[in-house]
């Protein structure tokens, strides 16, 4: 079987590129390389550096492939306030011409990977994959619209999807070239930064008389590695003309705390922090239910929040 990965020179994409061939996987890479690496590619795969929003691109990315596994797109929330024209075109532009290019080539099975951030803030935790979407930015309001978009091609063209929405991935994928790790600029994830963090440099904590049980927030987090072998079990689910919305995460979530002690553990140093007003439109706990997942997909994850740290600090060449 061969798959489309779009956007498989990024990090999450590259990871899902390594792990598919390891289980046996023929691989097509649809990457313009504006956010990925070409060194992140695997060579057993067929690299076509191309856009999701050139139609030619796409129907050659999708000759004999049998599935496509949509990573592609913008994914900065920040950047999304600022350029949301962009985030509408590449996002959910660049899915339908992805969508129209499937059905031209006959290829019915698709696993999109959306994002937690369509519910926005949650008026109730953990999330259920049944409570509204109100994202609160342009971002998440393009993976709403494409879950949308996919919802309305099962119904009236037979597709069969699955999307798999998340909080925070972290961690990496060692390979016999090296790890596969976050190579973002600038860097945003709390992780990597945390890693990095100096005397001179410390990272900012966001507020500690929050009502958790540390005072500071909590976010839900998962190893890009339980990550992807989501992906790859939904790839096996994938057997009927519906779609259907699943959710992925740490299943309990992790404070600002207790990523930072993991830090120090995986490092065994202090990490320099510091403390900062909250700031607002910040929700205390952000976790979702996986319930549906481990029911549907027989996954759960099994990498807690010390194995992403020590994982990250390997890729990093901090420890």
């Amino acid at each position: 079987m061969r798959i489309l990965v779009t956007g498989g020179a990024g990090y999450i994409g590259s990871t899902a590129v390594r792990m598919l061939i390891e289980k046996g996987f023929d691989v097509t890479v649809l990457d313009d390389l504006s956010t990925g690496h070409r060194d992140a590619i695997s060579s057993s795969a067929t690299f076509i550096e191309g856009s999701i929003l050139n139609p030619d691109d796409v129907t050659t990315a999708l000759k004999e492939c049998d599935a496509v596994i949509h990573f592609a797109g913008k994914s900065l929330v920040g950047e999304s306030v600022l350029k949301p024209d962009l985030y509408w075109s590449v996002n959910v532009e660049g899915t339908r011409i992805l969508l129209d290019g499937m059905r031209k080539a006959g290829i019915t099975r698709m696993v999109f990977s959306s994002s937690a951030a369509t519910y926005g803030e949650p008026l109730t935790t953990p999330i259920l994959e049944t409570d509204p979407t109100l994202p609160t930015n342009p971002y998440g309001a393009t993976k709403a619209r494409i879950d949308e978009m996919l919802a309305v091609e099962s119904d009236h063209y037979g597709l069969s999807a699955i999307s798999l929405r998340y909080f925070n991935v972290a961690g990496a994928l060692s390979t016999s070239q090296g790890w596969l790790a976050e190579r973002h600029s600038p860097e945003t994830h709390l992780i990597p930064n945390v890693l990095r963090s100096t005397q001179e440099n410390p990272v900012s904590v966001f507020g500690t008389d929050w009502p958790t049980s540390d005072g500071t927030c909590i976010r839900d987090y998962v190893h890009v590695v339980d990550l992807i072998e989501a992906h790859i079990k939904a790839l096996g689910a994938l057997n009927s003309p519906t779609h259907t919305i699943i959710n992925l995460g740490s299943g309990r979530g992790y404070s600002v705390f207790e990523v930072i002690d993991a830090a120090s553990a995986a490092l065994a140093r202090e990490v320099h922090r510091r403390k900062s007003p909250r700031r607002d439109g910040d929700p205390a706990v952000l976790v979702a239910d996986i319930s549906r997942a481990k029911t549907l997909l027989s996954w759960a994850p099994t990498r807690d929040i010390a194995q992403m740290v020590l994982d990250s600090a390997h890729a990093l060449e901090l420890i």
